[in-house]
């Protein structure tokens, strides 16, 4: 019996390969466009309708259906409110990593499944492992620059094993974008999204500015206490920011904290400062794709997509390193690797 896959079909390059290489395989294969946010901008006009444009064209082009699903109230309260509740309370959160839990391997994953998919099919880079012992293991992609595990990593190993990733085992984005002009498939040009998709050019600020009250507040300098200059709201910077201090000249700067209740930003100008740097990472919110925590030991460490993998050792809720590494920005993920198995990971604490 073919078994049946619904895919999730963006209208972007990756998911669009996704789809072609799963109809190849012979999978009968459902395309279903996710309408997770709608809302336009000031300045901004939400591209979604252009998105599911050439999410039809690619779906006629393989001559399988696509359906629209509205998981916009989803997205908003689990996606939307979490960004913004944690920046208010300091935090630097990561959505896409909220995305992929509540949404794609949630919402998506449980709908597909009451409707009698076998499976469901993103075009993450990543790639599915199952082993013969019954067990399925979440593995970095092919391509270690592309490599979404980072956003990937509370995905459990029930959802997992329900799901395939085949762009995961093409080797770059190049490849990808060959592949896709191949079949005619008329996105293989489209450029990379980049940043938070619902936020767009209109960045991080505006958006947090149209979202939560502007509370003018000092900047500080860290070392001695002197007041340097105003700000809109603590709530908009984050540690290690450069950009946006607005400072009035002088040496570069470099957000070493922030405190929401004060509504103080604290900076440095030392580059190397020993406020940018620390050995040890607290965890909270951790979550494991096997659902048991690895044992205490060594391993590998990303705190940022595409970041360089570090080795740190893994005790309970602390990951401690040999040498100093730069500092995470509260909110952030920090995602444990055994060689190329993606274990799972934890939120990284103030």
């Amino acid at each position: 019996m073919v078994a049946k896959v619904y895919c999730g079909l963006s209208g972007g390059v990756d998911s669009a390969l996704a789809a072609a290489l799963l109809v190849e395989q012979g999978y009968d294969v459902t395309a279903v466009y996710m309408r997770n946010w709608s809302r336009d901008l000031p300045g901004f006009k939400c591209p979604w309708a252009r998105e599911l444009a050439d999410a039809e064209r690619v779906a006629v082009t393989l001559g399988i259906d696509l359906e629209v699903w509205d998981c916009e109230a989803e997205y908003k309260a689990t996606v939307v409110d979490y960004l913004v509740d944690a920046y208010a309370h300091g935090y630097t959160p990561n959505p896409d990593v909220m995305c992929n839990q509540t949404v794609k391997f949630g919402t998506f994953l449980d709908r597909a499944l009451a409707e009698g998919a076998d499976f469901v099919a993103t075009g993450h880079y990543g790639r599915v492992e199952r082993c013969a012992d019954g067990r399925t293991h979440l593995l970095r992609a092919l391509d270690e620059h592309k490599d979404q595990t980072y956003f990937l990593w509370r995905v459990g190993e029930e959802a997992l094993a329900r799901t395939l990733l085949p762009v995961g085992e093409v080797r770059d984005k190049a490849e990808v974008r060959r592949m896709c002009a191949e079949r005619g498939l008329g996105v293989e040009n489209k450029p990379d999204s980049d940043g938070i998709c619902f936020v767009g050019p209109v960045g991080i600020r505006t958006f947090l500015l149209d979202s939560l009250e502007r509370r003018a507040g000092d900047v500080v300098e860290w070392e001695t206490g002197r007041v340097l200059g105003r700000h809109d709201g603590a709530f908009l910077f984050t540690v290690g920011q450069r950009r946006g201090l607005d400072l009035g000249g002088g040496p570069a700067r470099y957000v070493v904290g922030t405190d929401v209740e004060k509504n103080v930003v604290y900076v440095t100008a030392d580059h190397d400062s020993p406020a940018l740097f620390c050995r040890e990472i607290a965890l909270d919110d951790m979550r494991w794709i096997s659902g048991e925590p690895p044992a205490v030991g060594r391993y590998l460490v990303r705190t940022r997509h595409t970041g360089e993998l570090r080795e740190a050792e893994l005790d309970g809720c602390a990951l401690r390193f040999e040498e100093p590494v730069r500092r995470v920005a509260p909110g952030q993920s920090a995602v444990v690797y055994d060689g190329l198995r993606c274990l799972g990971g934890g939120i990284v604490q103030k």
